[in-house]
């Protein structure tokens, strides 16, 4: 071959190379008109165009899930855009890359098979995706139906005790169980301080919608066994088939997201997830101990979509709903206690709910072993010893729990903008304490409150100490308050 013809079949390749990104970027810009900005950029932006011959374009797309998905949902959106520019007998070609071992790999094309463009060569064989499932929670052959919610079957709302720290949070819980996937709470996230019945709160959704909808495929799944789950599946090279399983799951319910933090393609993994279900209807569920605002190190994108429903806190118990918990407990027990003693302990127990019921075991097993009646002075030694054991729990949480609770008020109100004076004194109060009894610095104690500065933290200390000398009243506050810091952790 002439050395001139070999440079003009360079030159026609460029050119035609040059002409498919042209007409498949004019392609693209007549999708994003019509999809909206999440499903572009998850399905259409990966896309690269790899050459146009014969009205025939091949597109490289990054897995064969992907070529499942561009076929079920999207594809006559894909006909109509290549008829537009390419012509009434335009031909879509995928090819996807397969990765081999070590650093090696090779494509397959798959022509499309739906909608009107046709392949010129329907024999390629496509691969079976009924064997493509692979179910992380061990139950080999199994279909769809029977794959194991992993509930705990004892927390249902009835035995979750509501209150105005978690009202919000268990009725929508109630409202999206009755239609999963079709209510404005998708994804639900619930968030708060550990030990506050956001586990119990979620598989009591799970439980609900289960006894609404038997044929709904329910899935529990700590976060932590999510990561390892993901790592197993790079390990043995099964990412497609670990992400197609969840996509099977109809409401997807994952305590602990904030464990996703800064495991960059678990979370990669994730968002195919959450878009492929949220897009379908389906329900998602997400547990954490902050609010999506404050996980730093998640991708923006999923945090986004972490926003898209009902962001919903679990907050300390006030001491009305800590006695209904401990009633509760007492009655699934099939036990008694007098009612002077539940006052008791639902006054000194004041941090979370775990630490509530704990101590109410403490009590019934000294009270069982030891023979004797259940009395304010027993109640007082056991209480007394649960704290000094939790005494590493002093914390800037739970000073300011105590402190909001003594002023009638939520701990969030005290990180809040607010210039009202009885909830500045308190937060005064509340700084005050957390230097005077933790050993956070002055930067991390104005953070907390609401991104204060240093400064903030000093001239706090500073009114307190000085109103001490002068008001007689707010040092009976300081007193108090003190003085239930010793109880509950320092005596």
């Amino acid at each position: 071959m002439r050395v001139e013809d070999i440079n003009y079949m360079i030159k026609e390749t460029d050119f035609m190379q040059q002409n498919c990104q042209e007409i498949w970027a004019k392609c693209m810009e007549m999708i994003k008109e019509n999809v909206q900005p999440e499903t572009y950029d998850t399905w259409f932006k990966p896309i690269i165009p790899i050459k146009l011959e014969n009205k025939e374009i091949t597109l490289q797309i990054p897995s064969h899930f992907y070529y499942e998905v561009l076929e079920e949902k999207y594809v006559h959106l894909i006909s109509k855009t290549l008829k537009f520019y390419i012509g009434p007998d335009a031909k879509l070609i995928y090819t996807v890359q397969m990765e081999k071992d070590g650093n090696n790999s090779s494509s397959i094309n798959i022509p499309s098979t739906k909608g009107e463009i046709k392949t010129q060569n329907p024999s390629i064989p496509m691969p079976s995706s009924n064997n493509r499932i692979m179910n992380p929670f061990i139950i080999p052959g199994l279909q769809k139906l029977t794959i194991q919610s992993q509930l705990n079957p004892n927390y249902t709302f009835e035995n979750f005790i509501e209150g105005e720290c978690n009202q919000l949070a268990r009725s929508a819980g109630i409202g999206l169980a009755t239609k999963p996937g079709k209510s404005a709470f998708n994804p639900l996230f619930i968030y708060g301080n550990v030990a506050l019945g956001k586990t119990h709160l979620a598989h009591a959704i799970g439980n609900e919608v289960k006894k609404l909808h038997p044929n709904k495929v329910v899935l529990y799944v700590p976060c932590e066994k999510f990561l390892s789950q993901f790592v197993d599946s790079v390990k043995s090279n099964q990412i497609n088939e670990f992400i197609n399983f969840y996509q099977l799951i109809d409401v997807l319910i994952v305590d602990d997201i904030q464990l996703l933090i800064g495991k960059e393609k678990t979370q990669e993994a994730f968002f195919t997830i959450f878009n492929h279900l949220h897009q379908n209807e389906k329900q998602l569920i997400l547990t954490s101990d902050v609010a999506p605002k404050d996980l730093k190190g998640i991708e923006e994108r999923l945090l986004s979509r972490f926003k898209w429903g009902l962001s919903a806190d679990l907050q300390v118990p006030d001491q009305e709903t800590r006695i209904a918990i401990l009633k509760s407990k007492m009655k699934n027990e099939g036990v008694e206690m007098p009612d002077d003693i539940i006052e008791y302990v639902a006054m000194h127990i004041n941090t979370n709910v775990r630490d509530l019921e704990g101590s109410l075991i403490g009590i019934l097993a000294q009270s069982s072993f030891n023979k004797k009646e259940i009395d304010i002075e027993l109640a007082k030694s056991v209480i007394k010893n649960f704290i000094v054991n939790n005494h590493r729990e002093l914390s800037i949480d739970s000073i300011t729990a105590t402190v909001a609770d003594y002023f009638k008020l939520k701990p969030e109100q005290l990180k809040e903008k607010s210039r009202k004076r009885e909830i500045v004194q308190a937060r005064q109060i509340a700084m005050y304490f957390a230097k005077e009894s933790t050993k956070s610095s002055l930067k991390t104690i104005g953070l907390y409150f609401g991104g204060r500065d240093h400064s903030t933290v000093i001239h706090a200390i500073t009114t307190v100490n000085d109103l001490c000398d002068t008001d007689k009243h707010f040092k009976g506050y300081v007193e108090d308050l003190r003085k239930k810091f010793h109880n509950n952790y320092l005596a």
